[in-house]
């Protein structure tokens, strides 16, 4: 909008407000506003469906006899042939009431002679001014019931939304959830956080039982995150795991450099049975939260220090010398921490193979916490979800208002790509070897 324009809009609003006495004056001035401008857009349709055109200027004039009317959409070949003798022509208007954000509008809709106009705008037989549903589902994101959603509309809009509405609303999603799940993933992942997630669902015998939400969190060749995919299954396991790994194989997924896990039993044999290449992480945060529960709190803060030196050593050697000397110090308090570091050493060690600055991207799975915060924040609300496809819509709805603020890379990614052109060269997509 240039500054003459912008001018003349500040103006013409300013007008427009100075005729209000309350909100709902001005509410009711913006409504007839945006119910003129609606209706415009549907009579240029009209003029576009019947082989006229707009000029700059606004003004419609009828296009030459040389030029062909306009094809109307697909949806138009179902509609009654055009009989023979006069063009098609406006035939009046007929009434429709839609649901906004300003509340109800009724609209002057156009019709045709043909019966062919599919108005692009507001469809037929559509009753919700678009952006609508987008609010409906943004409070459905955030866990708000459908009772708290049937009172927030009421109070903003006006509108009385029935429990129906809104279910239909959010039944549109069952077709997107089932489409992202399914979707082909790019072949080569350089780095994937695993972990899960517990929420609780009713079965269909109407108990209620914990499940977990199973999160694959990726870290692509640009060094960017996405989810590549979510699961739903009682208790976390690790033969539910390789279910879900497949799952990813399946759509493409055919390598991944650095798999960044927790402390489950038979996850990382899990990961090797998929994908045999993949060097597997252990969460170092995870190790140490463990460590920790057999350490008083007096204690605590002398053990972190010194596992700190093992895992932030700048070599194998010197990280192994660490945690001798961490058993030497406290083994004969605290056995039970350097026998769990010494049986999970060949997946603590995968980070030295990397230098310094990247490390902390792998040996900890704070980018998957930090999904996982997410999820809680918009769960909080919903204690129990009705059922599995609830639970699954709400957590991807969840990570899709997440994911928008996935917008650069990982600290350090270019150092870190670098380090993977080298160690696996043969396993880069060729394009980016070029």
């Amino acid at each position: 909008m240039d500054a003459s324009l912008r001018s003349r809009t500040e103006q013409l609003a300013g007008d427009i407000a100075s005729q209000a006495r309350t909100v709902e004056d001005l509410n009711e001035l913006t409504r007839l506003m945006v119910k003129s401008a609606l209706e415009r857009m549907l009579n240029t349709e009209m003029d576009v469906h019947l082989g006229r055109k707009v000029l700059g200027g606004g003004v419609a004039v009828e296009a030459p006899a040389t030029v062909e009317p306009a094809a109307p959409p697909a949806s138009a070949a179902r509609a009654p042939a055009r009989r023979a003798g006069p063009p098609n022509r406006r035939n009046g208007r007929s009434r429709k009431t839609v649901q906004g954000d300003l509340g109800e509008m009724t609209l002057a809709t156009p019709r045709d002679r043909d019966g062919t106009f599919e108005p692009l705008l507001i469809p037929k037989h559509q009753r919700r001014v678009p952006g609508f549903d987008e609010k409906i589902l943004a409070l459905y994101a955030k866990g708000m019931t459908t009772r708290d959603i049937q009172g927030i509309v009421r109070e903003l809009y006006g509108v009385d939304v029935s429990a129906t509405l809104i279910s239909e609303i959010t039944a549109d999603l069952d077709a997107e959830v089932t489409a992202w799940r399914t979707r082909p993933l790019e072949a080569v992942w350089p780095i994937v956080y695993f972990d899960g997630i517990v929420v609780h669902v009713r079965g269909t015998d109407g108990r209620v039982s914990q499940h977990t939400v199973y999160v694959a969190l990726g870290v692509n060749l640009e060094g960017k995150k996405e989810l590549l995919g979510l699961w739903l299954g009682q208790n976390e396991g690790a033969k539910f795991w390789l279910s879900c790994l497949t799952d990813m194989k399946s759509r493409g997924l055919r390598d991944i450099f650095v798999a960044c896990i927790d402390g489950l039993s038979g996850f990382a044999e899990a990961i090797r049975a998929a994908y045999p290449e993949a060097q597997v992480q252990r969460c170092i945060v995870h190790l140490v939260r463990a460590a920790l529960r057999y350490v008083t709190t007096q204690d605590s803060k002398a053990v972190i220090v010194d596992l700190k030196k093992i895992y932030e050593a700048a070599t194998v050697v010197e990280a192994e010398a660490a945690l001798d000397s961490f058993a030497q110090a406290l083994d004969a308090k605290y056995p039970t921490i350097s026998k769990q570091w010494r049986a999970n050493w060949t997946d603590i060690i995968t980070l030295f193979d990397y230098p310094g600055p990247i490390r902390k991207a792998i040996y900890t799975t704070n980018a998957i916490e930090s999904v996982n915060s997410v999820i809680r924040k918009f769960t909080r609300n919903r204690k129990i979800y009705p059922n599995e496809a609830s639970a699954l819509k709400i957590v991807y709805m969840a990570i899709r208002e997440a994911s928008r603020r996935w917008t650069m890379p990982i600290h350090h990614w270019k150092q870190a790509l670098n380090h993977f052109a080298i160690l696996f060269e043969n396993r880069l997509p060729e394009n980016l070897c070029k």
